[in-house]
């Protein structure tokens, strides 16, 4: 910049340096140091510094001067700081005024009150566009921020699954198999725990998948989630069921407390999944430690007789040590619980009325079998065979409260034990 200092230097009294000031503040916007461009304009660089950062004159403070483009400068009393003007993102003149003060070691709260912003803000602009440099330390330049900011800004933006083609694959092939996101997090960790750029929160996964206009992820792969929905929709509180009277209960309070803390196998939760009309149902087993998961078949209905005796033959599956209790709602399908702990020396305790939390591990397991068994459709059209392959499916799914084993795993350590 091509400026003139004056000819006389002479102390000017309270004429003020309007000329001086206008160029100063035009080379600290063209990135200028402090100290540079008070030399180019010939002045102390005291004085710019009092013009930039105001000063105390005795008890009484003077405010910064603040630069009015076309109309050489004015005093903040005069002018609002137009640090950020209407818009919520610094700007080019606040990212100079940063790196200035840091240069002039001002504190980040400092720079803050100066800029009329919070402290984290600050500290986030510089954290996000500072370089580090070889030998250690780094630097802050306002124009290169600048230009960041700017890249980053435009929107929509392509997200981290559609920068990897590999990644995106990898979620689709593992959506299609029925994981969800969480497991698929968990495995990519697992299987490549070196590699960031394939490490991504099953949140992520769920954007992908919601928020359309990315193109990340297939939208049909919706159908694959637990809930099978392509939009999230708001908790809403359950309805309260009716209590059916069974004759002869036992209540949960009064199974033994190894099944409370899970620590002992072979205590289980069941109910049942209703099919259309309520005319079908098929029954499910989920064991308490293991999240070991069984499906009986109900071919001929599900009234008391019929699911005791399915349930009696199902249980012959498994060794009779794994076979300690049975947890049930208070449903009248499990009227005849008396003959069937006869039959099996199995004892059959029931929740309170409406406290499905009781049998947490059973309820989301229904949620799950639900992809599989939809609600509205004939259950009966399932053979034998196809629920114990929709069971081994399950079975073989990596779960976050067993540490990422499957339940499959874990009872094939009891048996191996127990052998």
């Amino acid at each position: 910049m091509d400026f003139e200092i004056r000819k006389d230097r002479n102390r000017q009294g309270r004429k003020p340096l309007t000329r001086e000031r206008a160029a100063y503040f035009q080379l600290m916007e063209q990135g200028y140091s402090t100290r540079e461009a008070a030399r180019i304009v010939g002045i102390d660089r005291r004085t710019g510094k009092k013009w930039r950062n105001g000063h105390k004159r005795g008890r009484k403070a003077v405010p910064p001067i603040y630069p009015q483009h076309g109309h050489g400068s004015v005093a903040a009393g005069d002018l609002e700081a137009p640090s950020c003007g209407p818009s919520r993102f610094l700007q080019e003149r606040d990212r100079i005024h940063i790196a200035d003060r840091l240069r002039e070691r001002a504190s980040i709260r400092q720079i803050a009150a100066e800029l009329g912003r919070s402290p984290s803000t600050i500290s986030r602009e510089i954290r996000r566009n500072r370089r580090t440099m070889p030998k250690g330390g780094w630097y802050y330049r306002p124009h290169t921020a600048q230009a960041r900011a700017d890249a980053r800004r435009p929107r929509p933006k392509t997200g981290k699954i559609g920068h990897n083609p590999e990644l995106r694959d990898f979620i689709q092939d593992h959506l299609t198999m029925r994981w969800s996101p969480e497991q698929i997090c968990q495995a990519l960790r697992a299987r490549f725990p070196d590699r960031p750029e394939m490490h991504v929160t099953h949140e992520t996964i769920y954007q992908a998948l919601y928020v359309q206009g990315r193109g990340e992820l297939r939208r049909e792969l919706t159908k694959s989630l637990r809930t099978g929905r392509a939009r999230r929709r708001p908790r809403r509180q359950a309805h309260k069921r009716t209590s059916r009277p069974i004759k002869d209960m036992v209540l949960i309070s009064e199974r033994p407390a190894e099944a409370a803390d899970r620590a002992v196998p072979g205590h289980w939760e069941g109910d049942l999944i209703i099919g259309k009309d309520g005319r079908s149902a098929i029954g499910t087993l989920v064991e308490r430690a293991t999240r070991y998961v069984m499906l009986v078949h109900l071919p001929i209905g599900h009234s008391a007789v019929a699911t005791r005796n399915a349930l009696a033959a199902t249980v012959q599956a498994l060794p009779p040590h794994l076979w300690r209790s049975l947890t049930w709602d208070q449903g009248s399908e499990m009227a005849a619980h008396k003959a069937f702990t006869v039959a099996t020396n199995i004892p059959v305790y029931f929740c309170d009325p409406a406290s499905p939390w009781q049998r947490g591990s059973n309820e989301n397991t229904n949620g799950l079998l639900r992809q599989y068994f939809p609600k509205g459709t004939d259950l009966s059209a399932h053979t034998p065979d196809h629920l114990e392959l929709v069971a081994a499916e399950l079975n073989s799914r990596p779960r976050k409260t067993l540490g990422w084993e499957t339940p499959a795993e874990r009872l094939a350590k009891l048996l191996d034990l127990a052998s």
